[in-house]
């Protein structure tokens, strides 16, 4: 079984728009989606649509509309009851495929809160494959967060501590970065960051620069890095190899949780003993295949087509000198 945290989670509602957004203007949307939403919980959904176990784990009240949103689709989960409302997020597609993005920062968890649901976290770990901690975090969560459940977690658990993915940005992901995940799953810019070498810009149109990137954060300790790279494509580099994952040219429809899905598309495969470079296939394949859904439709596993996707040996590249950034910017989810 896999298990997310997403301690951030919200109520995704995507609007469709005919043409350009015009700022200032009032326009008519075409078609609009409402969907449970945050990276942990957008994870779970593909995997469940995809035949794979998991639970979601998140803070919430049994009747809120997240909550009961992911009890209409089926998605297994916990929530922690936490006394108020969660948030919700506005994206806006164009015809062209670009989302502006509008999130509220989501309620404020206590001291007390935080304790139990890293609780609920280390109970709910035992005998998993897999836990991924995805999203921003709440207001009055610590940026250390993720970085401090990594650590309780194989304190408690040792050698039978499930492999943890780290799905952020901002602080949180610069202090799970220190805590050594078995994988990082940044964009470009994320990556560019929290490696202090290059740009985002750069790094999606240079693979191999994206290499010298990751090589930083394994060098500093983390097992594996899939940077996602939009249009692009992907590159995963662990310490045995680097590859670069492409697809043919698509129209984009919403590329709102393109990257949860390419993540849960590779642990898929992960969870089925495959190579890294078909774990690195079918995170496209899912990437693609959400890219081309509207709204923060999720793609289940007989939507995505693998085989359209090449994946490339690239030659290996010394390791830089680690520089880890402290304060990158923060994510959208």
């Amino acid at each position: 079984m896999i298990v997310t945290l997403t301690p951030n989670p919200s109520l995704d509602r995507t609007i469709e728009l005919a043409g350009p957004l015009a700022r200032g203007e009032v326009q008519r949307a075409v078609a609009a989606h409402g969907e449970p939403g945050g990276k942990g919980v957008n994870i779970c959904r593909a995997l469940e649509t995809s035949g794979i176990r998991s639970l979601a784990i998140l803070p919430g009240d049994p009747d809120d509309p997240v909550l009961i949103a992911l009890t209409s689709h089926g998605v297994p989960h916990l929530g922690l009851p936490i006394g108020q409302p969660l948030r919700s997020n506005v994206a806006i597609t164009e015809p062209d495929g670009t989302t502006t993005k509008v999130n509220e920062p989501g309620p404020r968890l206590s001291p007390d809160q935080q304790r139990a649901l890293i609780d609920l976290v280390l109970e709910q770990a035992v005998g998993a494959s897999w836990l991924v901690l995805a999203g921003s975090v709440p207001p009055g969560v610590p940026d250390d967060f993720y970085a401090q459940i990594i650590r309780e977690l194989r304190a408690r658990l040792g050698s039978d501590a499930p492999k943890v993915a780290v799905d952020s940005s901002g602080g949180p992901l610069a202090a799970a970065a220190l805590a050594h995940p078995d994988l990082l799953k940044p964009n470009a810019e994320e990556l560019a960051e929290l490696s202090g070498l290059f740009d985002g810009d750069t790094l999606e149109a240079n693979p191999a620069r994206v290499v010298d990137a990751a090589r930083v954060l394994i060098a500093g300790g983390v097992g594996a890095v899939l940077a996602t790279l939009g249009a692009k494509g992907a590159v995963l580099v662990t310490a045995e190899g680097s590859w670069l994952a492409t697809t043919p040219p698509m129209r984009a429809v919403s590329t709102v949780g393109a990257g949860d899905s390419a993540l849960a598309g590779y642990l898929l495969q992960s969870n089925l003993g495959a190579s890294a470079p078909s774990c690195l296939r079918q995170a496209t394949a899912h990437g693609a295949a959400a890219a081309s859904l509207p709204g923060s439709t999720v793609p289940a596993l007989h939507q995505t087509n693998p085989s359209a996707v090449t994946v490339t040996d690239l030659a290996p590249a010394p390791a830089p000198r680690l520089v880890l950034a402290t304060h990158p910017k923060e994510d959208d989810q």
